[in-house]
């Protein structure tokens, strides 16, 4: 009797230091790596859950810019990370769905197997834009002219693999047409190239082109989006341009080193679905045309999984490659 009773005791006093260990989390800062350059819309979304976390955590939220490999670098890291709430890393299309298809066995984690999902936060439509002074008024004029010259217009993105490079010769293989692709150290000094005519299109996505676009120095052709962005309302979609089937939103969403207990990943989605629907902290994402979702960790899994094969069929197909 008297072993019985000890296991219990022990088994209740691991279970009360466990929920004390719980209910203190965040103890210190937590860092939200992003695998991408400054100046993106990867960094609007990051800061924007960062500042909102900061302020319902009682802990300092900082944000971690590691561009470089398609986002693989700061994916290989994280994933080695002590998986207690402490590192996490803002997901995206392209480091979840889009990479598993690009590289194969080469890519140095399992989006699946090294990490939880915490939550969905947001999807934002790509815009293809181009330069005020740019000859295209219209997204049949970039076609056109593609055409009769194949090979000889340069389009911008924020690097090889990124969602931007991606989702425009997604577009290229569908409407049969032959651009140059000129990868960039992210979104920042594309734009400039963009405005300054080295460049001529770019099919980014919105929260980092909304600035300009509202400025007037540059002019959105087209966007990616299922359904028009609301924060470009005149701006016809692809589908309804002819190019059935063509959606190529971004989303970007909270990820976890896997073995991250439970209970933090479940309070972490709490807090980030509470940010989501305060209007003071999900300000900038939805003036910048963010759709915001804030859904449950199994959901995002799942959302994961079928993007994963939907960019596996659709890189198959386009043929594209990261050379």
């Amino acid at each position: 009797m008297i072993k019985i009773h000890l296991q219990w005791l022990l088994v209740i006093c691991g279970t009360f230091y466990s929920l004390v260990g719980q209910a203190a989390y965040p103890e210190k800062s937590i860092r939200l790596v992003v695998p991408f350059a400054t100046g993106g819309t990867s960094e609007i979304i990051a800061r924007s859950v960062a500042n909102a976390l900061t302020n319902q955590l009682g802990q300092t939220v900082f944000v971690e810019n590691k561009p470089g490999g398609a986002g693989n670098i700061a994916m290989e890291e994280v994933k080695r990370a002590t998986p207690d709430g402490y590192t996490l890393i803002l997901g995206h299309v392209g480091t979840l769905a889009v990479n598993p298809a690009l590289f194969g066995k080469k890519l140095p984690y399992d989006p699946n197997k090294d990490f939880v999902p915490v939550t969905l936060i947001a999807k934002v439509p790509n815009v293809i834009a181009v330069s005020k002074d740019s000859p295209y008024k219209k997204l049949g004029d970039l076609v056109a002219d593609a055409k009769k010259n194949p090979g000889k217009i340069n389009y911008g993105s924020a690097g090889n693999g990124s969602a931007g490079h991606l989702a425009m010769e997604y577009f290229s293989s569908v409407a049969a047409i032959d651009l140059v692709h000129v990868p960039y150290k992210g979104s920042g000094a594309m734009l400039t190239d963009l405005i300054g005519g080295q460049i001529q299109a770019t099919f980014n996505g919105l929260p980092s082109l909304i600035g300009q676009l509202k400025g007037g120095t540059l002019i959105p052709l087209a966007v990616g989006s299922a359904a028009r962005s609301s924060v470009l309302p005149q701006v016809p979609t692809l589908i309804e341009l002819g190019y059935k089937g063509v959606e190529t939103s971004q989303w970007y969403g909270i990820m976890a080193p896997a073995g991250t207990p439970k209970p933090i990943v479940e309070k972490l989605q709490k807090e980030i679905a509470k940010a989501l629907k305060s209007k003071d902290d999900s300000k900038k994402m939805l003036d910048d045309g963010a759709i915001l979702i804030g859904d449950s960790p199994e959901q995002f899994d799942v959302f994961i999984r079928a993007e994963q094969k939907r960019w596996a069929n659709v890189v198959e197909k386009a043929k594209i490659s990261i050379d």
